[in-house]
């Protein structure tokens, strides 16, 4: 956990994280994964299309495919989700984060849909919790909005946002959109992580970390 006498805080929505993964493992894991392990995002009144969530980490208790999906903000347990074990790539992705971590899903958008503006409560690095994405697949026609600002992400990056803010996301492309979103605890590794990102993506060069994927 955080150091009870150390407050961290950050003036800025995004950060990318000096952090990098190969994306052809990401890719191969994915296609690992069969069409009945995704399940509509529960949310409908957020979205148009196809949002869909597949969980790798989960609730502990969770057996209804609804809430496997969940990020119940109530749970104190957590553990890996069946699809994982079949995911080496996801695994080690999860293993470089030094931190609690809740919930892990693949959530996909595919073309045409759109993620309308919303909130998610509590995600933020000053109420404690952090969400990094990781994306697995995307295209440049993807709109990813936050507070009213686009953030383009590749294939690979680990990006923390604070999605306590006003955020939507438009797949006008092609092809999925498919995402790694990670829920974390916000602990002195990871504190000290944001420390050396870059602050809106700016292009200061980013090295790879031990226990990223080469």
């Amino acid at each position: 956990m955080l150091d009870e006498h150390r407050q961290y805080s950050t003036a800025t929505d995004r950060m990318r994280l000096p952090m990098t993964f190969a994306s052809g493992p990401l890719v191969a894991d994915l296609a690992r994964l069969s069409a009945p392990h995704w399940i509509d995002h529960l949310v409908r009144q957020n979205y148009d299309g196809t949002w869909q969530v597949l969980p790798l980490r989960m609730a502990a208790g969770a057996t209804h495919p609804v809430m496997m999906i969940y990020a119940d903000p109530t749970a104190t347990a957590f553990v890996d989700a069946p699809a994982l074990a079949h995911c080496p790539a996801f695994q080690a992705v999860l293993a470089a984060f030094h931190c609690p971590l809740q919930t892990a899903r693949l959530m996909r958008l595919t073309p045409g849909s759109t993620i309308r503006e919303h909130r998610d409560h509590d995600l933020s690095v000053e109420q404690g919790m952090a969400r990094i994405h990781v994306p697995v697949t995307t295209n440049d026609h993807v709109d990813f909005r936050l507070n009213g600002t686009r953030v383009d992400m590749a294939v690979g990056e680990a990006w923390y946002l604070r999605l306590a803010d006003r955020h939507s996301v438009a797949n006008h492309g092609t092809t999925d959109r498919v995402h790694l979103v990670i829920d974390c605890e916000v602990n002195d590794w990871l504190a000290a992580l944001l420390d050396d990102a870059q602050p809106r993506g700016t292009i200061r060069p980013i090295s790879t970390i031990a226990g990223s994927i080469g």
